[in-house]
């Protein structure tokens, strides 16, 4: 098809950016088919984008977090909404505190910054389940991201809670929010249903007028492009700074012959999994890329590069051949680092950035102030089995065989399965689970003792000898739900039957361990000490206090010797350290969690062994590059 001249095209978008400021009633944000670009108000537009997580993100950081964006040079921000962080239970919502998604995107509107709003009900984000509800799986056999109309009824349901808050802040309405996505890179989804989209479509043009743009997201893959596009959503692609602009912009043209080439998820960095090295993405192939596009009068969204942790229980996974979870950080090498602190790739981009479009006038704001709080002790308050009152009280559940996660109604964290062994095991006997049986990881206790270790996609056999009689435990880490692809119906848990020389054990006591409500109400540093006559291995709790010297700054806590587990500071659960794993090596504390002027209350829970000395050190940087896999680019 005929596309506007480059110089024509580039005079266009120049003038818009110089037009002043449209009267509240003449407000538009429209696509011109005719030349080829987005109309803001009637005069030729385009945007440079980046993402922000405001659930990523602790509230007293926003204003930040924002302000740096917009001193970037960055005239839009893309803001995703998880619908399973808001929907905890079906019809109970949490909009308060960092949920206050209506305080978030005033503040952006407050700073100038125009937003591209992606409400999923899917939204990716490697963040657990795509962010869909764990409790749609209550409905074993529900069809996610489909036409089926239990899946349907939930959507409609969330979706007449939220649209209407967003309403009013459409730019139409006075507001400065520019377009809305349907869905999320529905065409990468199996199910390839028309009528769910086109549902969708009814549902959002219903709450939110006809006025308003909506889009949808894929990547350049044909086949992709055609499951996840529909008359009526303007297509739009993804692609990173590898790829080929011209034939990556070709293949949205397939689709969308007329209108704004637009990149709605361009990748500044990448994501890390547990295990592998982290990710890195040059600063300079960043900046050529983004430049490529903007000389074609693109629009561009810079996918993740204004983020920050995530705290549990929301990193997700993904699957590729194997079960990946995804670390806490969500540092993604990305422009703002974890901290927020503006990186080499932030000013490549914002020099990029100047040459289309004024920058605004002022400094960038500085990086936050860190502090290197040092070692802090911790000792040991008890082991797990011996606070199952405290954690599950109300009692367990009892049935003949496991129960998932699901079934039992919990969505995170950790379950408890407790029987008996039925016979004397003189000699070393198999336990074992059925392949895909064990989500994600379970640590196995026998009368207390810890004896190992049991994972998705790894070791799924242990040997054991004991008494007929004898306590045998296991304990279930949901390590992030699959939030991405075919599998996001990710069941957790005990999938199946536990065998002893491949004899079924039956009679279970199902836990459902409620730890962050204890710790958040101030267990175990309110309760009484416990006693605790057993070594290091296996799961139990530690604790320990420290003081800031006047200030509460930012810092970062480092594991030596410690295993795998969990972190949680005043009540807070901050993430999970994996040290032997990696990549990441340290979990960031926000300043805003910690108190000045009284102890600060840490506890961490160790699932598989402690060092002799436990003890914690808070530095002033982080440490994200050391994996088994890549130990020879370690960081000590």
């Amino acid at each position: 098809p005929a596309r506007m001249g480059l110089p024509a095209l580039a005079l266009l978008l120049a003038v818009g950016f110089l037009s002043t400021q449209a009267s509240p009633s003449a407000r538009s944000f429209q696509v011109d088919y005719e030349r080829n670009c987005f109309l803001k108000d009637g005069v030729p537009f385009r945007y440079i984008s980046g993402s922000i997580h405001y659930a990523r993100v602790p509230r007293p950081a926003w204003r930040d977090r924002l302000l740096k964006m917009h001193m970037s040079g960055l005239s839009a921000v893309q803001v995703y909404i998880p619908w399973n962080y808001h929907e905890i239970l079906p019809g109970v919502y949490d909009f308060a505190g960092n949920r206050d998604v209506e305080a978030f995107l005033d503040l952006t509107a407050e700073l100038g910054l125009l937003v591209i709003l992606r409400p999923g009900p899917y939204i990716c984000a490697e963040w657990e389940m795509g962010g869909l509800p764990a409790w749609l799986l209550w409905k074993p056999d529900i069809i996610l991201r489909s036409s089926d109309p239990a899946y349907l009824a939930a959507v409609d349901s969330w979706l007449h809670v939220l649209l209407p808050k967003i309403k009013p802040r459409l730019y139409q309405h006075g507001g400065n929010i520019i377009s809305v996505q349907v869905e999320n890179e529905y065409g990468s989804y199996y199910a390839c249903d028309y009528g769910y989209l086109r549902h969708l479509l009814g549902s959002f043009r219903a709450l939110l007028g006809s006025e308003v743009l909506l889009f949808t997201t894929d990547s350049t893959r044909a086949e992709e492009l055609c499951c996840g596009t529909l008359q009526g959503l303007y297509a739009t692609i993804d692609f990173g700074p590898g790829s080929n602009v011209t034939e990556a912009f070709d293949a949205q043209r397939h689709v969308e012959p007329k209108g704004p080439l637009v990149n709605s998820e361009y990748y500044t960095g990448w994501l890390d999994y547990w295990g592998e090295a982290h990710a890195s993405t040059s600063a300079a192939w960043v900046a050529r890329g983004l430049e490529d596009m903007l000389q074609l009068g693109a629009s561009v969204n810079m996918q993740s590069p204004f983020l920050l942790l995530t705290f549990l229980p929301w990193p997700g996974a993904d699957y590729k051949d194997q079960y990946k979870p995804v670390t806490t950080s969500y540092d993604y090498d990305a422009p703002l680092s974890e901290a927020g602190d503006p990186t080499e790739k932030l000013f490549a981009i914002r020099t990029v950035i100047s040459k289309f479009q004024p920058l605004p006038v002022g400094p960038m704001p500085p990086a936050t102030p860190k502090y290197a709080y040092g070692q802090v002790a911790l000792w040991k308050y008890a082991d797990l089995l011996d606070v199952l009152d405290v954690l599950c009280p109300s009692g367990p559940i009892q049935s003949q065989f496991p129960l998932t996660f699901e079934a039992i109604k919990q969505a995170h964290g950790f379950v408890l399965y407790r029987t008996q062994l039925p016979r004397d095991v003189p000699d070393p006997a198999t336990l074992c689970a059925p392949p895909h049986s064990i989500c994600d990881r379970s640590y196995v206790m026998l009368q207390k003792e810890y004896q190992g270790m049991l994972e998705r996609d790894g070791q799924m056999t242990l040997r054991v000898t004991g008494k007929a009689g004898d306590t045998l435990d296991m304990l279930l880490e949901n390590m992030g739900r699959i939030s991405f692809g075919a599998n996001v119906s990710d069941f957790k848990g005990l999938l199946g039957n536990i065998s002893l020389d491949s004899i079924p054990l039956s009679n279970w006591l199902i836990y459902p361990l409620a730890i962050d409500t204890a710790v958040q109400q101030g267990w175990p540093h309110t309760a009484m000490p416990k006693s605790s006559s057993r070594g290091r291995a296996g799961p139990a709790f530690y604790t320990g206090t420290f003081e800031t010297p006047g200030v509460a700054w930012d810092t970062f806590v480092k594991f030596p010797g410690w295993s795998k587990g969990q972190l949680w500071i005043n009540g807070l659960n901050l993430g999970r350290y994996w040290t032997h794993r990696g990549p990441q090596q340290t979990l960031f504390v926000p300043g805003s969690v910690l108190h000045v002027g009284r102890p600060n209350n840490i506890t961490v829970l160790e699932l598989e062994e402690a060092p002799l000395t436990p003890l914690l050190l808070f530095l002033d940087r982080p440490l994200f590059n050391r994996t088994l896999s890549c130990s020879t680019s370690a960081i000590e």
